[in-house]
């Protein structure tokens, strides 16, 4: 779906400006080789023991970031310096031989026992070298690696190479790099075969802001629009229409007459992810401004707000009809108030719920079933932008559906100016409602 360009707009987003492999493994298992042939696209006749850092250009793969590859040595005595690459790798190649059988046994018992003593937490991608010379009669690589990937989460990927024969050799680092700028963990539980909290709540989030009517799916029209805003290409009508299909045969919630479900939506990037397509899941991510933890942006949740200390904040008529519309749009039994259930959904894609803590937990009035009002809804969130000292606020309204850019949303109102309006505004403050910007009016 994406071009090589919004990838690359991705990259940058995860704060890599170059990749650090390191390549390991037992004596003779082809690491060198392995280097070489990728450098020169053919294989050496003469390897050195060691090779010295080897980079490749940033237009060498699609992401547009250098790779610089280190080699090791896996004497004893150089073992300090191999502990100290390891720890400073970005990721790590492990090399096993596939004409030597024990060169992969030692994986298990030797080579990632000791990557989780030193917790490394760069990914590891496993490389069966010397394809040429595997046994046709051994088994799969896939019956071979199950197993060692069962208990060993940190692999990332396994894949096959001959430098000799020049098979599947750029891949393994692209493979390297991939699993970097393009990380399974924060994402995918491979225990569970299913998405991680954290990354349904900012893919919850990001279905609500493209959802632009609010009916609970994404049309036609709303998916074109996601298209072109994650990768800058629209998509075709036989195009959406195949996307639907997909889904609904396989998940048939996950498609309604009005659209894409969060049912669907959710299940397409699990399916992406599960088919080696986590650049996609990615760039939908960074483009809506979340880190490689799957966290907003500090710019997209920290809203600096600049008032005197004899100023209070007022709301712009847009974010009353915003947070007015949120409070309706979560009040599904429409009884004029948010229960603790209906909140807690309002909040699912926050990290957490920020209103069952103090100072926001009693600071507003409930009914006797618990029942936030709207302008108990309100009340909270000024608190939460405006604290007692002035400075700047957060809150994780954001979280639900405001989009960055809404400018002039908040100013500050001296109390002189409050006393004469009073009668004329709701006060509150917009929940940091991504990136607006206060104004400061003219004050006597």
């Amino acid at each position: 779906m994406a071009g090589a360009t919004s990838l690359a707009a991705a990259a940058n987003l995860a704060g890599k400006s170059s990749v650090r492999v390191v390549v390991i493994g037992d004596p003779g298992t082809g690491k060198s080789s392995l280097i070489v042939a990728l450098a020169t696209e053919q294989f050496p006749e003469n390897v050195p023991r060691v090779m010295p850092p080897t980079r490749l250009p940033a237009d060498y793969f699609p992401d547009r970031v250098p790779i610089t590859i280190i080699d090791t040595s896996s004497s004893p005595e150089q073992k300090p310096k191999l502990i100290a690459e390891c720890q400073a790798a970005d990721a790590v190649v492990l090399t096993y031989a596939c004409d030597r059988p024990a060169t992969l046994e030692r994986l298990s018992s030797f080579w990632l026992p000791e990557l989780r003593r030193l917790q490394l937490k760069a990914p590891v991608i496993v490389v069966g070298c010397k394809l040429d010379l595997r046994d046709e009669q051994q088994v799969s690589l896939e019956q071979v690696m199950a197993p060692i990937m069962q208990s060993f989460r940190e692999i990332e990927t396994c894949i096959e190479c001959s430098a000799l024969r020049q098979i599947q050799v750029p891949e393994v680092f692209y493979y390297a790099q991939k699993a970097v700028l393009h990380p399974t963990a924060p994402l995918f539980d491979q225990e569970l075969q299913a998405l991680k909290p954290r990354c349904v709540r900012a893919l919850k989030r990001i279905f609500i802001i493209c959802d632009n009517d609010k009916d609970g799916a994404l049309s036609d029209v709303e998916l074109n629009e996601f298209q072109v805003r994650c990768f800058n290409a629209p998509l075709q009508p036989t195009e959406i229409s195949g996307v639907k299909r997909v889904v609904q045969e396989k998940m048939p919630e996950g498609v309604n007459e009005s659209g894409l479900t969060l049912t669907g939506f959710l299940f397409l990037h699990a399916l992406f992810i599960e088919k080696g397509r986590l650049e996609t899941t990615w760039t939908v991510l960074r483009k809506f401004g979340y880190d490689n933890d799957i966290k907003l942006r500090d710019d997209l949740i920290a809203m600096p707000i600049k008032r005197a200390p004899d100023q209070t904040l007022e709301m712009t008529s847009e974010v009353v009809d915003f947070l007015r519309g949120i409070f309706n749009m979560f009040d599904i039994d429409n009884d004029g108030a948010l229960l603790p259930t209906e909140l807690e959904d309002l909040f699912s894609t926050a990290p957490e719920n920020p209103w069952i803590s103090d100072p926001y937990k009693d600071c507003a009035e409930k009914n006797v079933l618990g029942g936030l009002s709207l302008e108990g809804f309100l009340s909270k969130e000024i608190l939460m932008v405006a604290p007692a000292e002035p400075g700047s606020g957060e809150t994780p309204i954001s979280c639900v559906s405001w989009e960055p850019g809404l400018e002039e949303s908040l100013h500050p109102v001296s109390q002189a100016e409050e006393a004469d309006q009073a009668t004329k505004h709701e006060k509150a403050a917009s929940c940091e409602l991504g990136q607006a910007i206060c104004r400061q009016p003219n004050t006597p």
